[in-house]
């Protein structure tokens, strides 16, 4: 599957995710355990924002010069209609997170690095299925069908399953981390693991981890397909994954005690998948203008976020498994 990018660009690319990456370890570490602000979320956010869309002309000029504005213009589109996409399924991404902090009481000035390690392995999951994805899809072309059929049935799901809350009790990836490892009956500062009565035992912390792990590949899932319908330019796939992922961390912060008010937001989003899963499958048939897409996209989650400010939400998640964190004296842990 060829790309419009050239080496050049694929290398400025992979230094800045790398150099972006090490600020953000950097500042985890100095910063230490605490309670992210709205205010240190929001300005994080709108960086991150900033960035994507810097990129994006940085991206149009490049292009501009090379291939010419059509092609500029083209690409710029699909980027931003791939942010986009990747960005509002990024959001119930993020709902699930706030579901698993709730579900096992982590401690708010714990989540930040629980969220750190969680971007750091989607980039290399979406890496990974967005290589293996363009493979596919150049070698076998009725894939494209497949993917179609299954944004479509992920769609539908997803507006049944909306209001539902997931049983993690029975979840697989839990039921074998307490089959095969000792669980701590609380946390221990942000360790992953510790010592009690002499034992070596993992802490919460560390089921949180898996399951954040867990959550990146079933999202991952959801997302490339959506995106190759909108683009099989494999660096525009890429990019626009990777700068919606890296804003992710701060936009939890941001909308995390704000979920409840967006509670229709899933319905606008099973209809976006249904309706990018049937753009694919209508692929040899019609192609559906980026523009459209976009437009689309952009119109689907705008209402149902006002309906969602205008119609109560019903309900709240509890947490139904209370850990608590360890006092100082209490530490045996390594």
């Amino acid at each position: 599957m060829l790309s419009i990018a050239t080496p050049t660009m694929w290398v400025l690319f992979t230094l800045f995710v790398l150099a972006a990456l090490a600020v953000d370890f950097f500042a985890l570490e100095r910063q230490g355990a605490h309670r992210v602000s709205m205010r240190e979320a929001g300005i994080w956010s709108l960086i991150w924002v900033a960035v994507s869309f810097a990129f994006v002309c940085w991206l149009w000029w490049v292009l501009g010069g090379l291939e010419g504005n059509p092609v500029a213009h083209a690409k710029a589109l699909e980027f931003v209609t791939g942010y986009l996409v990747e960005k509002a399924l990024a959001v119930d991404n993020i709902f699930v997170f706030l579901m698993v902090f709730t579900y096992f009481a982590v401690p708010a000035e714990y989540q930040k690095k629980v969220l750190m390690f969680g971007i750091l392995a989607a980039l290399v999951l979406r890496a990974i299925m967005i290589l293996v994805g363009a493979w596919l899809i150049t070698h076998f072309h009725w894939i494209l069908y497949l993917f179609g059929a299954f944004l479509v049935f992920t769609g539908v799901k997803m507006w049944w399953a909306t209001g539902q809350e997931p049983d993690l009790e029975a979840n697989p990836a839990l039921k074998f981390v307490r089959r095969h490892m000792k669980i701590s009956p609380d946390y221990d500062g942000e360790r992953f693991f510790t010592v009690r009565d002499g034992v070596r035992m993992a802490t919460p912390l560390f089921v949180v981890i898996v399951l954040i792990g867990v959550v990146d590949v079933v999202f991952a899932v959801d997302s490339i397909p959506a995106i190759f319908a909108i683009t099989m330019d494999p660096f525009i796939v890429l990019t626009s994954n990777v700068f919606a992922i890296l804003g992710l961390r701060a936009m939890y912060f941001l909308l995390a005690g704000m979920h409840e008010r967006f509670h229709l937001l899933s319905y606008g989003l099973a209809i976006v998948l249904v309706f990018i899963g049937s753009k694919m499958l209508l692929i040899d048939l019609y192609k559906i203008p980026v523009a459209v897409s976009l437009g689309v996209t952009v119109s689907v989650l705008a209402v149902s976020m006002v309906l969602s400010l205008k119609i109560p939400p019903s309900g709240k998640p509890q947490s139904a498994y209370p850990f608590k964190a360890r006092k100082p004296e209490e530490k045996d842990g390594v």
